[in-house]
């Protein structure tokens, strides 16, 4: 997040928002310029990829679902824009950290030991850290003493569109992303490698709420899709995982998707109809 906080102030705080005899090293100020690009960053992310996948992914058709909500889209995004605020407040703390230099990020190829391979490995590596880190936390969050209080909120829409995909309870939605934070203080990632894995995460936890169950056949059982995503929603104690179905399989969660059945959402409202 560094070189994000450092563009930032060489292009627009340092000359136009702050006063030059404001140290762009002083603490108060990184916490402060960090809680508005993370909040902005979350605003766009979420507004830019949500309405592309709502208006060119999602099949509208699923709106006519009996499960799905009354004014369900409005109350996805207000539950999402009243959430990401307080979730930025641990998630800058984290990213303070980072840029005190706590973390293992690192600037250039040559500072990586492995080099090249090691970046490619690290991207590999993150995506199953994250992914085992995200099942067990999300597994947990079923608990009962945690359900009610923190994600049940979320399990609201059945049938979800891709604006639920960030409306969470905030103590539900930071810990859902700790691992993504974790693993940079843990081992090397690269700084621009880690910018474009956290875009692509968030881009992830919208397509698997976008209502387009399509996988290449020889993928279904191995990534955790839409599909898999949405019978998560519907039947509750199944498929927690992000990524993959790895984590669902070892810990005996995993679900076939009805979708690949003949027997979800589309398959449902086509009954319908027919009757």
């Amino acid at each position: 997040m560094d070189l994000v906080l450092e563009a930032a102030d060489r292009n627009l705080l340092t000359p136009y928002v702050y006063p030059s005899s404001w140290p762009e090293s002083d603490p108060f100020r990184q916490l402060l310029s960090l809680f508005v690009i993370t909040n902005l960053g979350a605003l766009v992310l979420y507004l830019l990829f949500g309405t592309l996948s709502y208006y060119f992914i999602f099949d509208h058709k699923l709106m006519k679902h009996p499960q799905f909500l009354e004014n369900q889209v409005r109350r996805e995004i207000t539950y999402a824009l009243r959430s990401l605020p307080w979730i930025s407040v641990p998630t800058v703390a984290l990213f303070f950290a980072e840029v005190r230099g706590y973390s293992k990020l690192y600037d250039n190829i040559e500072d990586s030991p492995y080099g090249w391979p090691g970046v490619f490995f690290s991207m590999l590596s993150f995506l199953f850290f994250t992914d085992m880190g995200i099942y067990w936390i999300h597994r947990g969050l079923h608990h009962k003493f945690f359900y009610k209080r923190f994600h049940k909120p979320h399990h609201l829409w059945k049938i979800a569109t891709p604006f639920a995909s960030h409306a969470f309870h905030p103590v539900d939605g930071f810990m859902q992303s700790l691992p993504y934070h974790v693993y940079p203080f843990l081992f090397p990632l690269h700084k621009v490698t880690y910018l474009g894995l956290y875009i692509f995460v968030n881009v992830w936890t919208i397509s698997i709420h976008d209502g387009d169950y399509r996988v290449p056949r020889l993928l279904r059982h191995i990534i955790n899709g839409s599909a898999h995503h949405t019978d998560h929603h519907l039947y509750f104690d199944y498929n927690y995982g992000q990524y993959f179905t790895l984590w669902d399989k070892i810990g005996g969660s995993y679900k076939s998707p009805s979708a690949f059945e003949g027997k979800g959402p589309h398959d449902y409202l086509r009954k319908l109809q027919e009757k």
